[in-house]
């Protein structure tokens, strides 16, 4: 037996996927499959976000047709609040229609293509980790950058067909002051920020295990850059705090002004070390895992813990903070400004026309009831959000083992329903009382405390009415239960772009936020209130009588 040589296994081939090459084997199978999956997704992003920009455009070309509107236009926004929401001071030097459209567009746009970009980012990397997905494809010859590589060449597919569909887009227009140059530019400030902030979420996404909270980090970036930016502004042109921040840089390259191309390199910069940073601490933790290590909790569940409702607030704990303190600020930032709002709109027509069919005892009352359809749909936002966590909660499995101990499907979608109502009415208030406590200082209206946040407030059914669609597709048509982002979507196209628009009234009737009373500028009435209280109260209760009826998803 000693003279015998025993045989011993074959060490596996290596297939390279610690190397440089093998480190991305398959990444192109991955890019394809990431556009299989978002196929929809993206076109729906790129599309809404062009034709906004070219309806704002066309819209401007309408509002301010001569020079003379134009420069009291500017006039008016030379104001710390003005400055604050639209951007830097030069912009306003030479005003025409170019320099009309980035100064009031570039950073609003600036903070939606970045949160599409960090959605992208963080649906392919964290979200397939936190499903299982991931780890099953990388058991495969499939490289370990393969899937942040592919995340991050669909964000710059992405973005770099936005930035051309605007550019030709915009000089398509023929509009006096919007040039080839100067289009060009716009739209490459809009793949600069989307390509910086999708770096900035692929970092996110190293740090912690749960998509949620890489997303809720990247926001947070999204919102300290904005702060920044409008403090910076708000002090000057020149302003240090603006130089700090990346929707600040792509302000001031100036489109249709100055076309000043170097800013786009900071962001640029920005993105590739965030980008190579986040590949660098990929390496550093566990697939699933997070590089800032899982909290221990209590050994004992707190009682709450232990009830359906208790948990789901647990769950909604970071999105309704989250969404609580930006609102108050958006509120704050929109109340700011209701001091000028008389001198900013008395030479605008449409607008004046708009201000007109709302009513209202001054244009601060009016205009504040437009302001109103803005902060109740940034609030729909939030309970569509919530309304869609059960859906979520069953694709991931998570659903399952819950129900299958004695709680039942009611009490379980019931308990994320009533943080979704309860919290879109909690967000709501918060949005009314930092703009009457903003308004009312910019005012010297003391008054406009309660009568703002009670106007705010009026949009509840509304919000609850959306739950409602949300909960109802969830219990019958689950697979279409994103499809609830319709109502808050096509509520800001009828209701805020409609008045200055002119849409017909029948489009405003179909969406709930139409039926509102236009407080502060209208009077109160209640029957629509509880109209669409009763619509929520059936949709409510349709969803959950097909979710009751309807198989569960399973893993």
């Amino acid at each position: 037996m000693s003279g015998t040589a025993t045989p011993t296994a074959k060490a596996p081939a290596s297939t390279g996927a610690a190397t440089g090459a093998g480190a991305l084997a398959g990444v192109r199978t991955l890019i394809r499959f990431n556009l299989r999956r978002d196929r929809i997704r993206l076109p729906v992003w790129i599309v809404a976000l062009l034709l906004g920009t070219i309806t704002t455009a066309n819209s401007l070309s309408d509002l301010y047709p001569t020079a003379d509107q134009r420069a009291s236009a500017a006039e008016t926004l030379d104001s710390p609040a003005g400055l604050a929401l639209n951007g830097p001071r030069h912009y306003l030097d030479d005003y025409n229609l170019g320099s009309m459209l980035s100064h009031q567009m570039l950073g609003f746009m600036g903070v939606l293509v970045a949160l599409m970009s960090v959605l992208i980012i963080t649906r392919h990397t964290r979200g397939e980790e936190e499903t299982g997905r991931a780890e099953l494809v990388r058991s495969t010859v499939v490289g370990r950058h393969a899937h942040l590589a592919a995340a991050f060449a669909v964000a710059v597919l992405a973005n770099v067909a936005l930035a051309l569909l605007l550019a030709f887009g915009l000089t398509s227009m023929d509009i006096d002051g919007i040039d080839t140059g100067g289009s060009l530019l716009y739209g490459a400030a809009h793949a600069a920020i989307g390509l910086t902030f999708a770096a900035v979420a692929a970092v996110t996404a190293q740090i912690t295990e749960h998509t949620r909270a890489a997303s809720g980090m990247a926001l947070a970036v999204i919102g300290a850059a904005y702060v920044l930016r409008a403090s910076g502004d708000a002090g000057g042109d020149g302003a240090v705090l603006s130089w700090l921040s990346p929707i600040g840089w792509v302000q001031r390259t100036y489109p249709y002004v100055d076309n000043r191309w170097w800013p786009l390199a900071l962001c640029l910069g920005l993105a590739v070390g965030a980008a190579a940073l986040a590949f660098v601490l990929s390496t550093r933790r566990d697939v699933g895992a997070g590089l800032r290590a899982a909290r221990l909790g209590s050994p004992v569940a707190s009682h709450a813990l232990t009830r359906p409702l208790g948990f789901a607030l647990r769950l909604h704990r970071g999105v309704l903070i989250g969404f609580g303190t930006g609102l108050f600020l958006m509120g704050g930032m929109y109340g700011a400004v209701l001091g000028d709002a008389e001198d900013l709109l008395q030479d605008i027509d449409q607008f004046q026309e708009a201000l007109e069919e709302i009513g209202g005892a001054s244009i601060v009352e009016s205009f504040a009831s437009m302001i109103m359809v803005v902060l109740s749909i940034a609030a729909a936002v939030y309970v569509v959000m919530a309304a869609l966590r059960p859906r979520s909660e069953e694709t991931a499995g998570r659903a399952e083992p819950l129900l299958a101990t004695g709680l039942s499907r009611d009490r379980w979608v019931g308990s994320h329903l009533a943080v979704a109502l309860a919290g879109g009415t909690v967000v709501l208030l918060l949005a009314g009382l930092g703009f009457g406590l903003a308004g009312a200082a910019a005012t010297s209206d003391g008054g406009l405390v309660l009568q703002l946040t009670g106007a705010a407030l009026a949009y509840a059914p509304a919000l609850w009415v959306t739950v409602g669609v949300a909960v109802a597709l969830f219990g019958w048509f689950p697979k279409a239960s994103t499809a609830a982002w319709v109502v808050p979507v096509y509520a800001f196209v009828v209701g805020y772009l409609g008045e200055l628009l002119r849409f017909p009234d029948w489009m405003n009737n179909l969406s709930p936020y139409g039926h509102v009373p236009q407080l502060p500028a209208a009077d109160m009435t209640w029957t629509p209130m509880v109209i669409l209280t009763a619509v929520a109260a059936g949709l409510i209760w349709l969803g959950l009588a097909g979710f009751r009826r309807r198989d569960l998803e399973t893993k």
